[in-house]
């Protein structure tokens, strides 16, 4: 076994036993051997686009099967096992299209003339010739810039998947996936052939991130500043996580006028703040904490829970009575729902207990979306003309379970109370529940949304640029980010793509970037690791 796509890696060099998140070995070989399917399919699927062949189903496909490798996503070994031979199924199918429209579509060797063995074993043997391991010879620069547009590529999947779902898609974005995944197969490349592809990888997130926008705010409205009880309501209970907002939309149809009260928990909290998910009057409040704290909160939760996406590590045992998973999420022994009837959930529900009594606890706000904010430029713009507001730091990104990840909450907690914190994805559960007061009616913490909602983020950085006049690394804003996982990466890419100066990054830097190509980064666009709060402060404030 060999992995080292996510933050929390063993020793922070790469998990070659067991992963952190719960991967067992056979998981971790069989998703290697996906991608390996998944760059054939795409090699095929350049050379159709040179004919004009584009196929929708392997589009999709090599979206959801590149998303399904993304960390914490699917552990389930025989899902894995259909999505590889699905994939050379497609690719055959596709060849034969290619060939029709006059194209050439003959591969003698490489990934796109892998043929998958029968048994899980001979699969599991094939794996080996294609695991992330360094290779002997390997120049290590190159090796970084493709794994980092690899990683890169399946937040990007993510995105896309999720606009997919929803019904927003571009062919641009499907191009470009099956491009790249193309050329993490092609060994010829040199990092001067990977270094534009990852900045490529940040611009086609963009966009993919853009649709995402578009699909939610037609589909739901623009979210509105909200208040959100963490308590609860006595009666019957459902809890939500992840992030798909269809999924948590059909939940709140099925559930409505049955005395069943829908929760949200982790990245579904900003859910809160659509009009259009809202209106349910059964749709009441946000369960939980930090996002590490799940193997303590979940066992309490008095009704079913239904994963979305990727959003915890592997489950215990223990809880599989209650967990249901959607989409792409899997684990051995967890019960699925395959399509969005939520019968067996809501049956579920009704079986056990709920909660006997209310419970009143804090309220948190959300709802600071780039519609919310930009309505309110102007005003912004005057505290900041006026020195009411001196700072604005973006401290957001991925949440998991080192301790490091205390900093988030110590640096918000120390922010200078003339200074704006705006806050995105799971990483907020650091602090997400404090009461930084306000700033001439502006609160002090604005919630953003989730990890998708870093195009709101970007789109608030350039009204402020276009409102004051200044480039965006002039502003006074800096970003502070988190980061676990491949999304984070993905949005990485973006910024890096859009010429995002000194943003400080942590807990730790990725084990897939090379020295020298970290020193490139430092250099380019001076990325600092993050040190201690106070240092990190007086730094960026003086």
């Amino acid at each position: 076994m060999f992995c080292y796509q996510c933050e929390q890696t063993a020793k922070g060099e790469a998990c070659t036993v067991l992963g952190v998140c719960g991967k067992n070995e056979e998981v971790a070989a069989l998703q290697d051997l996906l991608i390996h399917v998944l760059q054939g399919l795409s090699q095929v699927a350049v050379a159709g686009r040179q004919v004009g062949v584009s196929d929708r189903e392997v589009n999709v496909f090599t979206v959801e099967g590149t998303f399904a490798t993304l960390t914490n996503v699917d552990f389930d070994p025989d899902r894995i096992i259909k999505l590889i031979h699905q994939g050379v199924e497609l690719r055959e199918q596709l060849k034969a299209k290619v060939k029709a429209t006059g194209g050439v579509a003959d591969f003698p060797a490489g990934p796109a003339a892998f043929q998958p063995a029968a048994s899980q074993e001979g699969l599991l043997q094939q794996a080996e010739g294609v695991a992330l391991s360094s290779k002997p010879g390997e120049n290590p620069d190159v090796r970084a810039l493709r794994h980092t547009l690899l990683f890169g590529l399946k937040g990007v999947a993510a995105y896309t998947d999720h606009a997919q779902i929803l019904g927003r898609e571009d062919e641009k974005v499907y191009a470009f996936i099956h491009e790249a995944l193309a050329a993490t197969a092609d060994q010829s490349l040199t990092m001067q052939d990977y270094l534009p592809l990852c900045l490529k990888c940040g611009e086609i997130n963009l966009r993919a991130m853009e649709l995402l926008d578009a699909a939610h705010t037609r589909r739901y409205g623009h979210p509105e500043p909200t208040q959100v009880p963490l308590g609860h309501k006595k009666g019957k209970a459902i809890l939500v996580s992840g992030h798909d907002l269809l999924d948590l939309e059909e939940i709140l149809k099925q559930s409505a006028d049955k005395g069943i009260y829908v929760y949200t928990h982790g990245e579904m909290l900003p859910c809160h703040g659509y009009p259009g998910l809202k209106k349910y009057p059964h749709f009441y409040g946000h369960y939980g904490t930090a996002w590490q704290n799940q193997v303590k909160e979940f066992p309490a939760f008095p009704g079913p829970i239904v994963m979305t996406t990727n959003c915890i590590q592997k489950p215990k045992d223990s809880y599989f009575d209650h967990i249901f998973t959607r989409g792409l999420v899997g684990w051995p022994g967890v019960k699925h729902i395959p399509d969005l009837n939520f019968t067996p959930v809501i049956e579920k529900a009704l079986a056990m207990p709920g909660f006997t009594e209310d419970t009143n606890g804090k309220t948190v706000m959300v709802g600071f979306a780039r519609n919310a904010v930009q309505s309110r430029i102007d005003k912004v713009i005057a505290a900041v003309k006026n020195k009411q507001i001196r700072h604005f730091f973006l401290v957001g990104g991925c949440d998991g379970a080192r301790a490091a990840r205390s900093y988030y909450t110590e640096f918000v907690e120390k922010v200078p109370k003339d200074c704006v914190v705006l806050t995105l994805a799971c990483g907020k559960f650091r602090f997400f529940d404090q009461d930084l007061g306000d700033i001439g009616g502006i609160p002090r913490l604005l919630d953003v949304g989730q990890c998708n909602d870093a195009y709101s983020a970007i789109q608030i950085a350039l009204a402020l640029s276009k409102a004051t006049g200044q480039d965006v690394n002039d502003l006074p804003l800096t970003l502070v980010l988190s980061w676990y996982e491949q999304k984070a990466v993905a949005i990485f890419l973006t910024l890096l793509y859009l010429d995002i100066k000194n943003m400080y990054l942590g807990p730790s830097l990725p084990a897939f970037l090379s020295p020298n190509i970290l020193n490139f980064l430092v250099q380019h666009f001076n990325i600092k690791p993050i040190s201690t709060p106070d240092q990190d402060l007086k730094a960026i404030l003086g």
